[in-house]
């Protein structure tokens, strides 16, 4: 049976916002780590002074004053790019697979690739690319692995960014409990212990450690207060910050931001809904708030936002036209609830409140004369309110003669800060996400396009997902490996409208619709920078209408025709009716042709009426709708280029009073407390809470760990191998512990040096511990007989000296080496001598039996090629999602008629698409699990 023929619709063109005019430094890609200068690759400090306490009243908590003895220092590490994705590439592929399967040919997109990724780094002609903060390459737009303490300080000392941002939001924890604001699965929101359905096929659901701050809420306010000052140091002048929190901490979270910003910089409290009042045993509690902060009240940026008029709020439109011209009360319209066409409007004075002798005259009107108020004149002249007369804006009543203002004269009224209208995010991914309406008001109000945004507390990604939507540039920030891999799937494909940009001709085109005025000829350019075009309200008063000539002409016009129609009926009819007598409804009984004439009559009525208001509402003043941009419904508009970047793996070395290097069990002390040094506490964590693995019985837990005098294995694990000996008794195997750099990534050169000392010193096995590994380190997992475990790190580690140490959580967990095919592709789409990756699961080791198994690819959340890998930067070429949430589901339905079904398949699938061999004789796979953990294997054809 043939395929059904799809309708042949004109195709969606998509497009992306490009900011052309914005740049960024050139940063090290992970693969050029080694190439850096060595004063490149070390931290630097940056001091930032505390604020006087002499200044304002301030709140106190324990360990304050301590802190408020010297200046808060920062370490602040270099970023390494990860990734470079392009979602246009990934559709554009896809919809060259979709023609190529429908048309049944070949056609190669590797030259589309290769033109996006070149601009991807848009270097000047002749430089060097590991001239590493030498030169300014395009803007991409940024998510990054890391403390947002330490990523901050650098974008402000290592980039240039330092006064450079324009809105930054920040949604931290709402108190001192966590169990309830962090996720450890892509697959569940669910935080709670005990789910024996997280443990049987997926990797398991962790319980955040953070269960309790150290000190409480004093270690709390410690950590906000730091980065808030840093954050201040990053904005413009014009620029506002947003703190979302709970009433928990709202009161507390306050004082501190007078503290940091200075009270004087207060703009607003926002009180927000974010939940409906159900099973509720006392007061219902339905609201979170915002807190804004501007860095210089004076020069804030602020566009207003307007929200719809609610007619019930506003009893003084007491009247309503209605649809068959009549002026009915209030109560009365109800009868006409169904009639579209119903206007509310109020009966205003025409009396001025002077004495002005130009406006003083008789007015008359369907017969009647008025006279102007005693005493007083009317608010216009003669021309003026012969205006007022065409436009039907004159009210008669028995003793005085009144103006209609409508209700949709002035439709919409500005925000306030309290907004009902949001409720909490609708088809949660992670577990406290935000309504996009409430981030999307805060940036509307404080941005404009081409400015730039940051979060320091990614989540699933919604601030970056919003700034996307509306043309901000943006850096999101977060030290959760999960919720970077919600985000980046969450952008990766995403769908928005395509805003009509004033600068293009098609903007242009349509700002001379809107203000009806002649087309500009002026250049185009495209700049995201001149903003959208928006629709806008109309704010009429009386002086829009009796000013405007405009409406003169409209009446002539329309009189050249309504006039010999009027004089026709009223021949055919023996009347004599003036315009006003002439009734809306004609009458059974009248000849044909009369009925005719009517409705000719009322036709061009109604037309002079429309065209009168038009040009009443396109005269007048008016206000933008910033969040309703005009819209080409042809396009549609995916996010821009961005990369996914971490921090630098450079091991901080700490100097001591003799400005020597300390080194191994002694560096960085005093870091996370008087009596631990980085490496103790990490093995304090590693004692309790020992190494997990995607099952949960595969755990190691270690009977015992104690230091070890060696250079790079520090420690030595005691554990117990089970089921090794048909006794059922369990040997005891001695594992030489590794812990990695504090800030960033372990090397292939560490671990085989690392593998040989634990070689030398008889242990059964090498445990690496760190927070990450570069890209060639997965292809290396035994060195002879030593296996090598690659645990890695929980970011929050970095915070340890602030956290209580349970043992509760999964700190360390090994994620194992992709399993993966290098296939011949033979299908029909397929051109000779292409290939496909098949991706077959996750080898695993086991220690209950130390063997190596291979899971199967249930436990991937998602998988990437780079189908050319030249060995300098991993470009995000095919992107397949197997987790059980689709990211592409709101493009599917926009580009069903350009990508048939069978190309969007694809995406989920453990195959890749085929393609062609690379030039560089290499493609690099990158595979993530549902904890965020990442592994990347890189292939010879």
């Amino acid at each position: 049976m043939s395929p059904i023929p799809r309708k042949q619709n004109r195709p969606k063109q998509v497009e992306t916002i490009v900011h052309d005019n914005a740049k960024r430094p050139n940063i090290p890609t992970v693969e050029y780590s080694s190439m850096m200068a060595d004063n490149d690759r070390g931290p630097i400090k940056v001091a930032y002074a505390r604020r006087n306490r002499d200044l304002d009243p301030q709140l106190v908590w324990r360990g304050k004053d301590e802190r408020d003895l010297s200046d808060l220092v920062v370490q602040a590490p270099p970023f390494y790019i990860q990734e470079k994705v392009h979602p246009k590439v990934l559709i554009d592929d896809l919809m060259q697979r979709s023609n190529r399967i429908e048309a049944n040919q070949t056609a190669s997109v590797e030259g589309l690739q290769y033109d996006l990724f070149a601009d991807f780094n848009g270097l000047p002609e002749g430089a060097d690319r590991t001239d590493f903060y030498e030169h300014d390459a395009n803007w991409s737009n940024r998510m990054i692995l890391g403390d947002s303490l330490q990523v901050m300080a650098s974008l402000a000392e290592r980039e240039g960014l330092r006064g450079k941002v324009q809105c930054i939001y920040i949604d931290p924890p709402y108190g001192i409990k966590f169990n309830s604001n962090f996720q450890w699965s892509t697959t569940s929101r669910d935080v709670r212990d005990g789910r024996p359905d997280h443990i049987t096929r997926e990797p398991e659901q962790v319980k955040a450690f953070r269960d309790t701050w150290r000190n409480g809420i004093h270690s709390y306010l410690s950590y906000l207060r730091d980065r808030l000052e840093v954050a201040r140091d990053l904005l413009a002048d014009s620029g506002s910050v947003f703190v979302q929190i709970g009433d928990q901490n709202v009161h507390r979270v306050r004082v501190v931001l007078d503290e940091v910003f200075g009270e004087e910089a207060f703009v607003a409290q926002i009180t927000f809904r974010v939940k409906s009042p159900l099973g509720i045993s006392d007061l219902a509690r339905t609201t979170d708030f915002l807190l804004w902060y501007a860095r210089n009240p004076d020069a804030m940026k602020f566009r207003r936002l307007r929200v719809p008029k609610n007619i019930d709020a506003h009893p003084e439109f007491s009247l309503a036209l209605v649809g068959n011209g009549h002026i009915v009360s209030r109560a009365q319209a109800n009868q006409f609830a169904t009639d579209k066409h119903i206007r509310f409007l109020s009966a205003q004075n025409l009396g001025s409140s002077g004495y002005t002798p130009s406006c003083m005259f008789d007015v008359t009107i369907q017969g009647r004369t008025y006279s102007h108020p005693r005493g007083k004149s009317w608010k216009t002249n003669k021309v003026g309110m012969r205006r007022l007369q065409f436009a039907d804006r004159l009210h008669p009543l028995k003793t005085s003669l009144r103006w209609r203002y409508f209700f949709d004269d002035a439709p919409s009224e500005v925000i306030t800060d309290v907004w009902i209208d949001t409720f909490a995010a609708a088809n949660k991914s992670y577990v406290v996400q935000t309504a996009a309406s409430v981030i999307q008001r805060c940036l509307l109000m404080t941005t404009d396009p081409g400015d730039l945004v940051l979060d320091p507390t990614c989540g699933s990604g919604t601030t970056a997902y919003v700034a996307e939507q509306w043309g901000r540039r943006w850096i999101t920030i977060d030290t959760s490996r999960v919720a970077l891999a919600l985000a980046r799937a969450r952008i990766m494909g995403a769908r928005y409208p395509y805003y009509l940009l004033s600068d293009s001709y098609e903007g242009k085109k349509k700002e001379a619709e809107v203000a009806r005025a002649e087309v500009s000829d002026t250049v185009s350019y495209g700049d995201i920078r001149q903003g959208f075009v928006y629709e806008r309200v109309p704010h009429i008063q009386l002086r829009h209408i009796s000013n405007n000539s405009e409406i003169d002409i409209i009446w002539e016009q329309f009189q050249c025709t309504l006039e010999p129609l009027r004089e026709r009926l009223n021949a055919s009819l023996g009347e004599s009716w003036q315009e006003w007598e002439i009734p809306r409804e004609a009458k059974a009984g009248w000849p044909p042709k009369a009925q005719v004439l009517h409705q000719q009559w009322w036709k061009q009525r109604i037309d002079r009426q429309r065209e009168i208001d038009a040009s009443i509402a396109a005269k007048a003043e008016f206000e933008y709708l910033y969040d309703k941009p005009y819209q080409d419904s042809r396009k549609v508009r995916v996010a821009g280029p961005f990369t996914v970047e971490n921090l630098s793996p450079h091991r901080i070395l700490g100097i001591n009073e003799d400005d020597e290097l300390i080194e191994g069990i002694t560096q960085s002390q005093g870091a996370y407390g008087k009596t631990q040094d980085f490496s103790s506490m990490i093995l304090a964590h590693l004692r309790t809470a020992g190494v997990q693995q995607a099952r949960k019985e595969d755990h190691i837990a270690f009977s015992s760990v104690s230091p070890w005098p060696g250079r790079l294995i520090c420690a030595e694990g005691r554990y117990i191998e089970d089921g090794s000996r048909s006794n059922g008794m369990g040997v005891e195997k001695r594992a030489g512990i590794f812990i990695g750099p504090e800030f960033g990534t372990v090397s292939r050169p560490d671990l085989v040096e690392a593998a040989r000392e634990a070689a030398e010193a008889s242990f059964d096995v090498l445990i690496a511990c760190a927070f990450n590994y570069e890209a060639h380190v997965t292809e290396f997992n035994k060195l002879g007989r030593i296996p090598v475990l690659k645990a890695r790190m929980n970011a929050d580690l970095h915070m340890a000296g602030e956290l209580k140490n349970t043992g509760k959580g999964n700190l360390f967990v090994i994620f194992g080496e992709p399993d993966i095919d290098i296939l011949d592709a033979s299908d029909d789409d397929a051109d000779p001598g292409q290939v496909r990756v098949r991706v077959n699961g996750v080898d695993v080791f086991h220690p209950n039996t130390g063997e190596v198994r291979s899971d199967g690819p249930e436990g991937i959340a998602c998988w990437f090629i780079d189908t050319d890998y030249n060995q300098e930067s991993f470009f995000v070429r095919q992107a397949y999602f197997l987790g059980q949430n689709d990211p592409y589901k709101a493009l599917k339905t926009t580009l069903r008629a350009e990508i048939n079904e069978e190309a969007w398949e694809t995406l989920c699938s453990d195959t890749s698409r085929p393609f062609d061999k690379p030039k560089s004789g290499r493609i690099a796979v990158k595979v993530i699990n549902y904890l965020g953990d990442e592994v990347m294997k890189v292939y010879r054809l």
